[in-house]
């Protein structure tokens, strides 16, 4: 002990304190001798006088002000005695504050400010404790007093850092042992200041010890409320009790139960609703367990939400379907152009339902390319049956729980989509539509396509459970249609559990009476413009369809019809002409230069280049297969950006074609000496497919035995190595495109003379198909018979 005293007089006398020091007023604080604490700066005043500290001795006299609210404090803002502080450590912020890591040193009085601005300065005089050669016993005790009292704050919930009670343990001096304590109680600042203006330390203690002793009897009381509040009665039971009173008391005043009242209000409610049996048993146990409950408990919470959702879903609730078949097919006719095969499963739908009132809902699943009206669909088909619709997108979900719902365990717990989707209806037959079927996704949570299984199967839906409900819901009245681009990603047993009906693109005559019938009407409503003011000719739409898109729906083509309004709405604006006629001829003013330009129609008939005809997602097409021979070792080179399958068909047809040479009258050494290319052009684009396997013999065929391809032929089908041709899809769209460029004859495998049906009557018109079985029919129809024509190129 003596040599720490010893070493406290050292430092004592190694930091000197000048008589002159900056003053930093400090706000909601008293900062005592020997505490080490960090301030935040922000005043500029102070911040000059930390600046001007710095740059001295580091040390500032810490003054605390009279009233935290003053920004700028003068002098009689200030108590007169502070303590005098050295800045250690000093850290600018970003915000232009400066935080100072500060320790005090010994306490000052100040005798007069020798300057005011830019900051307070002042000539201070120090204030030493008066230190006694030894303690007394009275002394001794009242250390001894003020450490237990300190021990006994601590034991009654009094936050003291262990730290700091190791420290008060070994500390004798009393003016240091009242500053310490007075320090890490949390004093109010009048109180702080009080302490620390007692100059004698002795005195000082004694203050102390009357603060702790109020501090200790505050804490006693606290502790025993708390005990009090925990004992005697169980919260809960007490609080029943009180309730039941005052229950007992409002019922002999005659006022209203408002618990009483509420669960008179389910009971009705739940009548009403006309539930299942084994449902309205569990909404009246679920009642009677609500009944018993605390009403603010959280449990009561949970209860009350499932009891609403129970009371507000349509057990029994349904719209009478419209049977009239006429009326309906009106409807759907005025909705939709064409789409035939839709509309016929529709009416046959009602007209089953006209005869056999409980029927299952059919599961129906559209699958076509975007943009063909599949959802739109969906509004028609429930705007003809007069039900309710309910549209739901599963595009990207994951989550299985969002079909079957969460169990009433989990905080928030809500039914599925699907029972959300029945109640939004307010119905429990209403048109329920599942857009994008085939882009559900799947992790950790389980894959919600599984979860559709029961959903989407006439012989278990009308048993639903939902997770949250726990009791069955009966889908069976509802009508599901699910929609989806393609087919592929659909799981298998799901796929099986429904009925696919495909909507192939539109035909260029189709999207022109879709345009006239519905996209230029609806755009013409929208932009604010009548047909005396726009006109579009039929060619100009073509024009638009043609040059303007490359879809399989009319998406865009509504987007090309909405600028052109737009840019008569601008000129009408600028209040040029009244009148506007957008044809073929002046639609690149509106819409620019043509975005897509059609294959050029060949000019006479040339050898190795023969017509083939293509399915894409926006249609038919025609391409053209071009093949040349060059001296060589016998190598077949492909271009084009051909698909895996497209270079086997290549092979193929050059197999049979080799295995047919002298029947063509091909020499056997022409396949040794002779190298062969073939190419299909549009390089850029790329093709797949076996559909080009006789367009591309034809052309191989026709480069080796120098007898020209007939231009006016059009030709698809698959071949195989004995020559055979295989059936084809997509025959439809490759008529439409052989027509659009003027052909008007067509080779078709003979398999595919059975969807010649599925062609419009203005297809066919004076267009001739010719069904081939082999190779060989193609040739003697695509090849000329009369002469041999050199290739020039």
């Amino acid at each position: 002990m003596a040599d720490m005293e010893q070493m406290e007089q050292k430092e004592e006398k190694e930091i000197e304190i000048p008589d002159n020091v900056p003053v930093l007023p400090v706000r909601d604080i008293v900062v005592f001798p020997y505490m080490i604490l960090p301030l935040f700066v922000g005043r500029e005043m102070s911040i000059k006088a930390i600046d001007y500290s710095l740059n001295t001795n580091r040390m500032v006299l810490l003054l605390t002000q009279k009233d935290l609210n003053v920004e700028n404090p003068a002098p009689d803002d200030l108590y007169s005695i502070g303590t005098v502080g050295m800045i250690m450590r000093m850290l600018k912020l970003p915000d232009g504050r400066v935080k100072i890591l500060i320790q005090g040193l010994s306490k000052a009085r100040i005798l007069t400010y020798s300057q005011t601005e830019p900051f307070l300065k002042a000539d201070i005089e120090k204030i030493n404790d008066q230190k006694p050669a030894s303690l007394t016993i009275e002394e001794e005790a009242q250390i001894r007093t003020i450490k237990e009292q300190l021990d006994r704050a601590v034991s009654l919930g009094k936050t003291i850092l262990p730290d700091i009670m190791v420290v008060v343990e070994n500390l004798d001096d009393p003016g240091r042992l009242a500053d310490l304590i007075a320090s890490n109680l949390g004093l109010k600042t009048e109180q702080a200041q009080e302490v620390l203006e007692i100059i004698d330390p002795v005195k000082r203690l004694k203050r102390v010890s009357e603060i702790l002793g109020r501090e200790i009897e505050l804490l006693t009381v606290q502790q025993k409320i708390q005990s009090e509040a925990k004992g005697e009665i169980d919260k809960t039971q007490r609080e029943y009790f009180l309730r039941e009173q005052l229950k007992a008391i409002q019922k002999e005043l005659g006022d209203i139960d408002e618990k009483t009242e509420e669960l008179k209000e389910f009971r009705k409610k739940i009548e009403d609703a006309k539930m299942p049996e084994k449902v309205m048993k569990e909404a009246e146990k679920q009642l009677r367990r609500l009944e018993k409950m605390h009403p603010d408990s959280a449990e009561a919470a949970t209860v009350r939400t499932y009891l609403d959702w129970m009371v507000e879903i349509p057990w029994s609730k349904s719209t009478t379907d419209n049977l009239d078949i006429k009326a309906a097919e009106k409807v759907l006719n005025d909705d939709h152009y064409n789409l035939e095969k839709v509309k016929e499963r529709i009416l046959e739908y009602l007209s089953v339902r006209k005869l056999k009132e409980k029927m299952k809902g059919p599961i129906l699943c559209f699958i076509g390319p975007p943009g063909v009206g599949k959802t739109s669909l969906g509004r028609s088909i429930a705007r003809a049956l007069g039900r309710e619709f309910v549209r739901m997108s599963l595009g990207g979900m994951r989550d299985e729980a969002e079909i079957r719902g969460h169990r009433r365990t989990y905080v928030g717990a809500l039914p599925g989509r699907i029972i959300q989707g029945i109640k939004t209806a307010g119905t429990n037959n209403p048109v329920f539509m599942l857009d994008e079927i085939d882009k559900i996704g799947m992790d950790f949570r389980g894959d919600p396509s599984f979860a559709l299984l029961e959903v989407l199967d006439p012989e278990q839906n009308n048993a639903f459970v939902d997770h949250y409900l726990t009791v069955s819901f009966d889908l069976s009245k509802v009508m599901f249609i699910t929609t989806g681009n393609l087919v592929d990603t659909i799981p298998s047993p799901l796929r099986d559990r429904m009925e696919i009906i495909y909507l192939s693109g539109y035909t260029a005559e189709e999207k022109l009476g879709i345009a006239k019938n519905y996209l230029v009407p609806k755009q013409l409503e929208e932009h604010g413009i009548n047909s005396e003011i726009l006109k579009i000719t039929d060619p100009g739409l073509l024009n638009i369809i043609s040059q303007y898109t490359r879809e399989a729906g009319v998406r865009n083509l509504e987007r090309e019809i909405a600028t052109l309004c737009r840019k008569v709405a601008k000129k009408i604006a600028e209040g040029k002409e009244k009148m506007f006629v957008i044809n073929a001829k002046n639609l690149h003013r509106y819409l620019g230069v043509p975005k897509y330009l059609p294959e050029e129609e060949m000019e006479k008939d040339e050898v190795g280049v023969s017509t083939g005809l293509a399915w894409t997602e926006t249609g038919g097409d025609i391409i053209y297969v071009e093949a040349t021979t060059m001296k060589g070792k016998g190598h077949l080179t492909l271009t084009g950006q051909l698909g895996d399958v497209m270079k086997e068909s290549a092979q193929a047809a050059l197999s049979y074609v080799r295995s047919r040479s002298k029947r063509l009258g091909i020499k056997d050494d022409v396949f040794s000496k002779t190298d062969l290319h073939i190419h299909v052009p549009a390089g850029a684009t790329p093709k797949d497919g076996p559909s080009a396997g006789i367009t591309m013999a034809t052309a191989i065929a026709s480069a080796l035995t120098g007898k020209a391809v007939n231009k006016n032929i059009a030709m698809t089908g698959e071949v195989t190595l004995r020559g055979r041709v295989l059936p084809i899809g997509g025959l439809k769209e490759k008529a439409l495109a052989a027509k659009r460029m003027g052909i008007k004859k067509i080779i078709v495998p003979k398999r595919n003379k059975k969807d010649l049906e599925d062609i419009p009557k203005y297809i066919k018109k004076d267009m001739e198909f010719v069904f081939v079985e082999t190779m060989d029919d193609v040739l003697k129809v695509a090849l000329k018979k009369n002469s041999k024509i050199k290739n020039k190129k």
